[in-house]
């Protein structure tokens, strides 16, 4: 051991796998770093996974299906004891891979149908947000403009969801004009409202953290008056974004508890592809 420590050896892990039928390797895909979200996702994976003795080995795939493969395809090489998929475009596809490979997966963030799937209630989150907008908001009458997210991308379409259930428990309806879905990036989102066709909105639902820097970006384009009239909440947490004057409130997903879960479906059987909701934290910032 002394000699080892002097001429600075370390194990090699592939080779160590050879002796044992276990790795004690997890990985995790992820698709962006940019974000608080999936930041604060990573952290806690690799504290969480530590605790339990293993060696987390993440990777970032910037939402793009080939690339998720590869990375699974790559994870599955070093012999990984599971995988975690977090906020796959196609979860369904890295299931079967690792299927195939005798790997246990998981889906983060979004659900799949060929494993189980640990997820935030969106729908519920997205309503109790909209509410806190519509009951801040200087003109109550008015319908909120939903901005940020893609249509296909089931948060988003569970969000809108959540969005137009708001109103409607109000008495309220909500055109299809009034529904943005131009993808989570702050120049699509600043773009949109650019070219909305309408007058100013008084109430904005903000999918997004991401989407919210494109909000801003338009919103300093308006006048000081049309400024002041507008309200807003954004899904997901920030706590710069937490002291911007006109934010009324945050959506923010429990990571923590998502993980915790994910890890207790990890140490159980797998006999279901269920889906699990994790309540959403509501914080009123007025």
């Amino acid at each position: 051991m002394r000699v080892a420590e002097e001429q600075g050896y370390s194990v090699n892990i592939q080779a160590s796998v050879l002796r044992r039928e276990k790795s004690n390797i997890i990985g995790m895909l992820i698709p962006k770093y940019d974000n608080r979200y999936f930041g604060a996702i990573a952290e806690q994976f690799e504290t969480m996974a530590r605790a339990r003795g293993l060696f987390p080995v993440i990777t970032c795939t910037q939402r793009d299906p080939d690339l998720e493969i590869a990375a699974a395809k790559e994870l599955l090489s070093y012999q990984v004891d599971c995988l975690i998929a977090t906020g796959a475009t196609d979860p369904d596809r890295i299931s079967a891979l690792c299927s195939a490979a005798g790997v246990q997966t998981i889906n983060l963030d979004l659900p799949g149908t060929k494993a189980p799937s640990v997820i935030s209630d969106n729908f519920a989150g997205a309503r109790d947000l909209a509410s806190l907008i519509l009951d801040h908001q200087r003109t109550p009458s008015a319908p909120l403009l939903f901005i940020g997210g893609r249509e296909s991308d089931h948060n988003t379409r569970e969000r809108v969801r959540g969005f137009v259930a708001a109103h409607e428990d109000r008495g309220m309806s909500v055109s299809s004009n009034l529904i943005l879905t131009c993808g989570y990036a702050a120049d699509k989102a600043e773009a949109a409202l650019m070219a909305f066709d309408g007058p100013v909105p008084r109430g904005l639902f903000v999918n997004s953290t991401i989407t919210l820097e494109g909000v801003m970006r338009w919103l300093y384009r308006q006048s000081r008056e049309a400024r002041a009239a507008i309200r807003y909440g954004c899904f997901d947490w920030d706590p710069f974004a937490a002291l911007l004057p006109a934010n009324v409130g945050m959506a923010r997903q429990d990571v923590v508890s998502m993980l915790e879960l994910a890890f207790r479906l990890l140490d159980a059987e797998p006999d279901t592809v269920s889906s699990q909701q994790v309540p959403c934290v509501l914080t009123c910032l007025v």
